[in-house]
């Protein structure tokens, strides 16, 4: 699904969408307000709609657009593999992919999360659908698999490198596998997706804030954010978890956190898991924090923290706007506010706390997860009360 963003250097308004499987970005002379936002998402849905009915005119929306040229390459390379393909279409009686798959999605999504159904939504809509198209699913051959992963490990990323990730391209390959094994399963069809293996994906490494870095940080974040990161550092919720965390769940007698639901694109949806459902513990700093929250927040909105109009915190929008700068100003390693997840784990096991006790309260079903990623932070010891790292942050 495309969206409307906010380019840094400008503060203007653009589109960002998928069209013929490219990733297209518009921009606008508008700048970001509520009035301007909410008047571009209007017209993205009318693009996207008329992108799905099959008639939407780049040339006529975006005349002037850098991206021209890619669109008409596109288009034209749809046209010679849709001739391609005909043939084999008038010669099958099995259904043609984009057919199937779309019956296949909405039979599956009544047992998935909203934010899942968009995904999966998304990745058809910008990469599986637009290269198999009408292709009869019987006919689709190991090759033509092959030649899909290096198309879409070809396309641009939002990373350093410039193109899409090697993990990502691996989520495509394993929904791809999916379908077709559904389909050979339905249809009495041997599948073509044998021996592929997936790409190699480069581990990667936690980088969490030291201690001294912690204790900087909330001393020079803005004053109305340092409750926010507080409770961030010290109670290794996810960033969904803590920006969807409501006022109802927080059980100060028991000085617990309820892990009930996550924020997942301003909705507030069910948990990531089964086993993120859980309670936390307010050791020291978090309860701390949850009590200064309270007395700005707590009569204002169900949201622990919420912007003026009593709404959720959007994630991007703090993050672009306090964290980074923030971390540019003391001059530390930039870093994505996921990491201070990984500096609970990091400080929790390095007090000493039991692995299994500190699985628990990140949401993990098994220590297997915690052994993998923070296996050179964890010493021999048995504590799982919380009381050694109530020591290490209180000395």
């Amino acid at each position: 699904m495309g969206a409307v963003r906010t380019r840094r250097e400008t503060g203007k308004l653009y589109l960002d969408f998928m069209y013929q499987g490219i990733r297209c970005r518009e921009s606008t002379s508008l700048i970001n307000t509520p009035q301007n936002t909410s008047k571009l998402t209007s017209i993205l849905n009318q693009i996207e709609a008329k992108i799905t009915l099959g008639i939407f005119d780049y040339e006529e929306h975006f005349p002037s657009s850098k991206n021209l040229a890619r669109i008409k390459s596109s288009v034209e390379k749809a046209s010679s593999e849709r001739t391609l393909f005909q043939s084999k279409t008038q010669e099958s009686s099995y259904p043609a992919f984009n057919k199937f798959t779309n019956q296949w999605f909405d039979e599956m999504k009544v047992q998935w999360r909203q934010s899942h159904i968009r995904n999966m939504r998304s990745v058809l809509d910008s990469s599986h659908l637009p290269y198999f198209k009408d292709t009869p699913i019987d006919q689709i051959t190991k090759s033509d698999i092959l030649a899909f992963r290096s198309e879409l490990a070809g396309k641009p990323g939002r990373t350093a490198s410039g193109v899409i990730q090697p993990k990502t391209v691996n989520a495509h390959m394993t929904l791809l596998k999916g379908i077709l094994a559904e389909a050979s399963d339905r249809l009495d069809l041997q599948t073509p997706y044998r021996n592929i293996k997936p790409l190699k994906v480069q581990k990667k490494h936690v980088e969490p804030f030291s201690l001294e870095n912690v204790n900087l940080i909330l001393e020079k974040v803005r004053a109305d954010y340092r409750a926010y990161y507080a409770v961030r550092f010290y109670s290794g919720m996810r960033t969904g978890e803590i920006d969807g965390l409501k006022w109802k769940h927080v059980d100060f007698d028991r000085k617990q956190i309820l892990i009930r639901e996550t924020l997942v694109n301003g909705r507030t949806e069910y948990t990531k898991t089964d086993g993120s459902q859980r309670e936390i513990p307010m050791l020291g700093p978090v309860f701390n924090a949850l009590k200064s929250q309270q007395l700005a927040t707590g009569k204002v909105s169900k949201y622990v923290f919420c912007n003026r109009e009593g709404l959720p915190l959007d994630h991007c929008n703090v993050t672009k706007r306090v964290w980074y700068p923030l971390l540019q100003h003391l001059k530390l390693t930039k870093r994505r506010p996921y990491q201070t997840r990984h500096t609970t784990a990091t400080l929790l096991l390095a007090s000493g706390e039991n692995p299994e006790w500190v699985a628990r309260v990140l949401g993990h079903s098994s220590t297997e997860m915690l052994f993998k990623v923070y296996s050179r932070y964890i010493p021999n010891l048995t504590r799982q009360d919380g009381s050694a790292f109530e020591r290490l942050v209180n000395q």
